[in-house]
């Protein structure tokens, strides 16, 4: 998707925050988190002299954590976990609730980079605390469901389960995933109205947000969306080429444009990624872009 960077400074940007009680979510099973973490997250705070909570979940109890750490109502929620985990808390907090540090411990990390740089989380997290302002972010919204980074519509996304489970080691898994992905590829192609225009079709819809896509200035309210328009398996390649070595927008099988709503119909359910996470959506659906999705502890722009 491209360079990603700050999103628009809320009013409040340029004022330190009070940082007087924090939660800490550490899903140690993460990629990249692991089982040091909680005690390099205790030392990193007891630097700051803060005395911050830190829970460290099984994964089914994740959301359960979370919940309760939105509830308790601190100044901070960090989250050192996945997109889909930062996705959840964003969705969990709300812009009045508190702010949320997302520190990298996923797999691609799109929210946390875009935020603090491309660092790993302990030097993340010390540039949140040196530097960090309020910011408020927009998004998009879809069934309920919040999303900062990106959503995935369409047969694309039948593609992460199998991804999920090569990341496990779950190769036979991995296989029977992927053959599935592959059978339903190129059988269901979207239907899809941008801004309330005429109707169109697609293989995929791409719906980026101003702190993930590189083609958005930082002051935009909209989405970035991107209609991906290939037929066969020889196209995909072209497409995937494309992006390795130029701007993929420029390839024939791609159209962009801004969209403050959109309208998506299929068949059936539609497969699809936010932030990373597999969901389902209904057989008709509508995207729009939500100026205030939550707020973060960001640092200044010219930080990262």
């Amino acid at each position: 998707m491209g360079p990603t960077r700050l999103p628009p400074r809320s009013k409040t940007a340029g004022t330190r925050p009070r940082l007087a009680r924090i939660e800490v979510v550490a899903n140690v099973a993460a990629g990249g988190v692991g089982p040091d973490a909680p005690d390099e997250l205790a030392k990193i705070f007891a630097e700051y002299g803060i005395k911050a909570r830190i829970s460290t979940p099984q994964v089914k109890e994740l959301a359960k954590c979370l919940a309760g750490c939105v509830a308790s109502d601190p100044d901070l929620l960090v989250v050192l976990a996945g997109d889909g985990t930062a996705r959840a808390a964003a969705e969990l907090c709300g812009p009045k609730g508190p702010m949320i540090a997302p520190l990298p411990g996923g797999t691609m990390n799109m929210l946390p980079h875009a935020v603090y740089g491309a660092r790993p989380w302990p030097e993340a997290l010390r540039l949140a605390l040196d530097e960090g302002e309020e910011r408020l972010v927009g998004g998009g919204c879809v069934e309920g469901h919040r999303f900062l980074c990106g959503a995935v519509l369409g047969s694309p996304a039948l593609w992460a389960p199998a991804r999920e489970a090569v990341r496990d080691g779950e190769l036979r898994l991995a296989w029977r995933r992927g053959k599935r992905a592959l059978d339903r590829t190129f059988t269901g192609r979207l239907r899809y109205s941008i801004n309330g225009g005429p109707r169109a079709k697609a293989e995929a819809l791409v719906l980026m947000c101003p702190v993930a896509s590189a083609a958005l200035d930082e002051e935009a309210q909209v989405l970035e969306a991107a209609a991906l328009d290939v037929h066969g398996a020889g196209e995909v390649l072209r497409l995937g080429l494309n992006a390795l070595v130029r701007n993929w927008r420029d390839d024939p099988a791609v159209e962009t444009q801004t969209c403050r709503t959109a309208k998506v119909w299929s068949a059936r359910s539609i497969p699809a990624l936010l932030d990373g996470e597999t969901v389902r959506l209904k057989a008709a659906t509508e995207i729009r872009y939500e100026p205030a999705v939550c707020r973060l502890l960001a640092p200044p722009k010219d930080e990262t």
